[in-house]
């Protein structure tokens, strides 16, 4: 366990053993298991674990390319099918002529009836449909309870075929960086294109989110698949960290959401 620990963040390790609960119940019952839905950050997290031990896992989401995705880990003998995901996928009606809704609402008013982050995935939205993916176990009690969007009335209804789901697919512009460390001063200053002094007062000002949480430790260090948001620069992904040049920099590829 404690050499699992090192590879990771102090403050990970509650997901940690979160994963290694999930796989040795697999491991003494034989039987799969299916996660809540995971950031790319937990489910790298989750990989590495399964990896070492012989069970083997499969992720979906509901969309195509989905960021936010439920993990199913099984023995070798088991074949997943798509229902053992138990996702559905849920269109927001509400009166688009006189309203516009932006993903922070719909967050937030699914987080203000009651449902906790992990049991729903990823909010889509185009200009013609609204759609949200969530864990079927809880799509009844949404189905009656979420009428609300700030004060916009709305009703949702199940899309039922996967071809009318939204295809919202991100896009991420990867482009390589040498920096001379993974402290976040040092990457938001490479993201931001400017000194560290300014990022450091991006991450005082509590404007740098790190897997969807505020971090205001200059020194704290990022991670592969570790997700970006700076306000008013966008949103990055730690794609992969590629080693060290010959003057002792770290080259990191990272993606820029187009």
């Amino acid at each position: 366990m404690d050499s699992m620990f090192q590879h990771f963040r102090k403050e990970e390790q509650p997901f940690i053993e979160k994963v290694n609960s999930w796989v040795k119940e697999v491991e003494d019952t034989y039987a799969p298991k299916l996660t809540e839905f995971l950031d790319p950050r937990q489910r790298f997290i989750t990989e590495s674990i399964v990896r070492n031990s012989d069970l083997t896992l499969t992720a979906e989401g509901g969309f195509h390319g989905a960021e936010r995705q439920r993990v199913l880990i099984y023995p070798d003998y088991y074949t997943p099918a798509a229902d053992d995901f138990q996702i559905s996928i849920y269109q927001v009606n509400y009166p688009q002529k006189f309203v516009t809704l932006k993903h922070s609402q719909l967050l937030g008013s699914l987080l203000s009836i009651g449902i906790e982050r992990s049991r729903f995935g990823d909010i889509e939205l185009t200009e013609e449909a609204v759609q949200f993916a969530v864990a079927s176990e809880v799509s009844e009690y949404i189905h009656v309870n979420f009428t609300q969007v700030g004060k916009v009335k709305v009703s949702v209804e199940p899309v039922l075929n996967s071809e009318d789901f939204i295809d919202a697919k991100e896009e991420w512009a990867e482009e390589l960086h040498i920096i001379s460390s993974l402290r976040l001063d040092t990457v938001v200053a490479a993201l931001t294109n400017s000194s560290r002094a300014k990022a450091s007062s991006l991450i005082k000002g509590e404007k740098v989110k790190v897997n969807w949480a505020m971090i205001d430790q200059q020194a704290f260090e990022v991670e592969e698949y570790d997700v970006l948001s700076v306000r008013g620069f966008g949103r990055f992904r730690i794609m992969s960290i590629e080693g060290r040049t010959r003057k002792d920099k770290i080259r990191v590829m990272i993606g820029a959401l187009v």
